[in-house]
């Protein structure tokens, strides 16, 4: 097959090693969002022009020039592997068979930019994601297939992305293109009734209120690790949380450190306390919170988001 891939970062650029790796199909272009004024090429486009792979660069597909180039191209499949344009229907069926794109959650829960960041935050026990093909719906359209793993309690977005859905998506892609070599992919339609659409996980979300179940504290860390970051304030400063533990034996007055130690510092939320490991400080960097609580004027009966 002619495939087209489109997308960015490191995931389009996986995306693209694969599908060469696996040289069955050839790639005949590349389509990558727009530079970034004072900011690195993308590695998608890296990879691409390495391998002597046309790049374009559209700001938007709708321009009658972007489209024609694309029909020009002659293409079977476009692979669209992390895509934050949007892309019209008028782009996406052009090629023969049109065009099919992942998406890190088990749809049609969690449609949106921040799909990994919400089922840990929200404490869910499985995730994974879905190959669909798109519509000018955010999210929607019929899925081709998916996978499914676990969330651990103490699974990080770094271990949900990076350990778990990204090598198994990468893995997928030569499954995904041998379902349309076949010339007869599934399809199945996304139930609409359990849909849900969240927007992008923020610094606002991300706030910690120590007046919630530790657990529920301990979720929104872990999901915000490494971003957005959770935070809480010291003095009014802001200090981001990263790797953390839930304590549900310790007591004390919410909000409060009740404990030092060579780890760090215990912070107390509803009904447990949080084992805080490593903090960022407002304008510092990351640091194991145990050096970084020494150098401040904290300690035990001290107070956190006030």
């Amino acid at each position: 097959m002619r495939i087209i891939v489109m997308g960015q970062q490191a995931f389009g650029k996986a995306a693209l090693e694969k599908i060469l790796a696996d040289g069955v199909d050839e790639v005949i272009a590349v389509y990558c969002a727009p530079d970034k004024p004072n900011r690195p090429e993308d590695p998608l486009k890296e990879a691409a022009l390495e391998k002597g792979i046309p790049v374009y660069q559209p700001a938007n597909y709708k321009d009658s020039d972007t489209l024609i180039h694309m029909r020009e191209l002659d293409a079977d499949l476009m692979v669209m592997a992390y895509v934050t344009l949007f892309v019209p229907e008028a782009a996406r069926d052009i090629p023969r068979m049109g065009s099919i794109c992942f998406h890190p959650s088990l749809l049609p829960v969690h449609r949106g930019p921040s799909s990994i960041n919400w089922p840990i935050i929200w404490g869910s026990k499985k995730t994974g994601f879905s190959w669909f093909y798109p519509t000018d719906g955010l999210d929607e359209g019929d899925i081709l297939l998916q996978w499914e793993c676990p969330i651990a309690p103490d699974d990080t977005l770094v271990d949900v992305y990076f350990k778990k859905i990204f090598p198994a998506a990468i893995d997928s892609i030569t499954e995904v293109c041998n379902l349309f070599r076949r010339g007869d992919p599934p399809r199945f339609s996304q139930d609409e009734s359990k849909a849900t659409y969240e927007s992008w996980c923020t610094k606002k979300d991300a706030e910690i209120d120590w007046h919630k179940p530790a657990r529920e504290v301990y979720n929104l860390i872990r999901g915000t690790n490494p971003q957005p970051g959770a935070w809480t304030t010291v003095h009014g400063d802001i200090l981001k949380i990263f790797d953390s533990e839930c304590v549900a034996s310790a007591k004390g007055k919410v909000g409060e450190i009740v404990e030092v130690n060579s780890g760090g510092f215990i912070v107390m939320a509803e009904g447990g306390g949080i084992l805080v490991k490593r903090v960022k400080p407002d304008g510092g960097a990351k640091t194991p919170a145990g050096e970084w609580i020494q150098s401040s004027n904290l300690g035990i009966g001290s107070s956190l988001g006030n």
